[in-house]
């Protein structure tokens, strides 16, 4: 091979591209595993670089590093994080389940920058891997790039969601609709309250959120192979922690039983579960949009999304409610990788998972997507919708089920029969009301307003 170099670790030589960071580990992975050509998450790989620093510091703090070694170990991290740092990171997501091959390649490549900078060899093992497994930096890594990402694009997206759903409630609270069960009418409802049901519903996933932070903030570090914390320093889980807090401004904390978290990933799951929640309540959304924007004429035509891109290839001026339509799909997927998280979470044989890699990629990834999809939601859907009152009128004028305000005074068998009367006929259910009960008009039009229905009742 041309443009290579000799790599050697503890299997023999092998060659390496001449200018890659990496070493022979690496390339082995790469080798091994042509799989998907789709690489660990680029979270993971911030949150993986963030995790070797802190643990040089704790290793220099504890004398296990030299203050040189730390010091060339940090400004490489600190580098790499500064540039396109997932060039090197070529690992397939389809790797060794404990992800060791992923933990080579970052103390491969912070060994290749650390030895330039400090003029001398600093070994990927040795140094860089001091203190540390595979088995307890890649849970470790799990933990801390879902926090992180939780903390910085998930709960902001979902609080601006909130936001606007609120602020839009408020802007067209005047305006009533038809309530609708089953997709059949029912009692009326203002719009305020439907957005409102919304936000409450948004509102719970947050807080859910917000409860897991804790166990995900609980990092496996310390336990190394097994959870015993072979060849590490007794101190090295505080002060790694301690450090991680520093560089992330995030409160990570030793794990009370390491055994348990890389033995293990029932943290990831659970906060999976949560994840396909907000997916299920977004979907709600999404699909309530789109209801209220079909048509717009042989629909139900009650508001009108905003028009984003040409909706056919065929039919001029058709428009289609595209951004709830890209939610529901992010919802569907994100429920795909709960399910994909589920099986991996199974696979803690003793004491190691051996899923890392597919479990990080899908929950990383759910997080991303409904972070990005709440605000394309939030700023392309819900801020922008018009409504359109004539619309909401003309129904509710027609619904027989405003009936339903009559039965404490003429009987649920009478209601009913002005009801069905109403459909049959294609009448206003006051008409027919007027007509079968021994009401005036101006007592019905008190007990059938609409307005007041949707308080409550009369």
């Amino acid at each position: 091979m041309s443009n290579t170099r000799i790599e050697r670790d503890s299997m023999g030589e092998l060659q390496v591209p001449e200018q890659a960071l990496y070493g022979a580990q690496t390339q082995r992975a790469v080798d091994n595993f042509p799989i998907s050509g789709q690489r660990m998450p680029v979270a993971f790989i911030r949150a993986l670089i963030l995790a070797k620093a802190a643990a040089a510091e704790a290793n220099v703090e504890l004398g296990q590093l030299s203050a040189s070694q730390g010091k060339a170990i940090v400004d490489a991290a600190q580098g790499l994080l500064e540039g396109d740092f997932m060039q090197h990171f070529p690992v397939d997501i389809f790797q060794t389940g404990s992800g060791t091959s992923s933990n080579m390649n970052a103390n491969e490549v912070l060994a290749t920058l650390a030895s330039r900078l400090l003029g001398e060899p600093v070994n990927p093992n040795d140094h860089v891997n001091c203190g540390q497994s595979s088995n307890d930096i890649i849970p470790t890594t799990i933990h801390v790039s879902a926090a992180l990402t939780l903390h910085e694009q998930l709960l902001p997206a979902l609080v601006h969601l909130v936001e606007v759903i609120e602020r839009k409630a408020v802007q067209v609270h005047p305006f009533i609709k038809t309530g609708r069960t089953h997709l059949m009418d029912a009692m009326p409802v203002r719009m305020s309250q439907v957005l409102d049901g919304w936000a409450q519903q948004l509102k719970a996933n947050i807080a859910h959120l917000q409860d897991l932070l804790p166990s995900l903030q609980a990092l496996a570090q310390g336990g190394t192979a097994v959870g015993t914390g072979i060849n590490a320093h007794p101190e090295f889980a505080a002060r790694f922690s301690r450090q991680l807090s520093k560089l992330t401004q995030v409160q990570f904390t030793p794990g009370k039983n390491l055994f348990a978290l890389i033995g293990s990933q029932d943290t990831a799951v659970t906060v999976s579960g949560q994840l396909k929640a907000t997916a299920v309540s977004l979907m709600k959304i999404a699909n309530d949009l789109r209801w209220m924007n079909s048509g717009p004429l042989a629909g139900l035509g009650e508001i009108e999304l905003e028009g984003l891109q040409p909706g056919s290839s065929i039919m001029p001026g058709k428009v289609n409610p595209v951004i709830p339509e890209a939610v529901a799909m992010v919802a569907a997927q994100v429920i795909g990788h709960d399910s994909t998280i589920t099986v991996a979470g199974q696979s803690g044989n003793f004491e190691l998972n051996v899923m890392l890699p597919i479990i990080a990629q899908n929950l990383l990834g759910s997080i991303e997507l409904l972070a990005n999809s709440s605000r394309l939601l939030a700023d392309k859907a819900i801020a922008s919708f018009k409504v359109n009152e004539p619309k909401l009128k003309e129904a509710l004028s027609r619904n027989p089920i405003l009936v339903t305000a009559l039965n404490p005074i003429i009987g649920y068998q009478k209601a009913a029969e002005i009801a069905k009367t109403a459909y049959r006929q294609g009448r206003p259910v006051i008409d027919v009301a007027l007509e079968l009960t021994d009401l005036p008009r101006s007592q019905l039009e008190v007990l059938l307003d609409p307005e007041k229905l949707t308080a409550g009742g009369v």
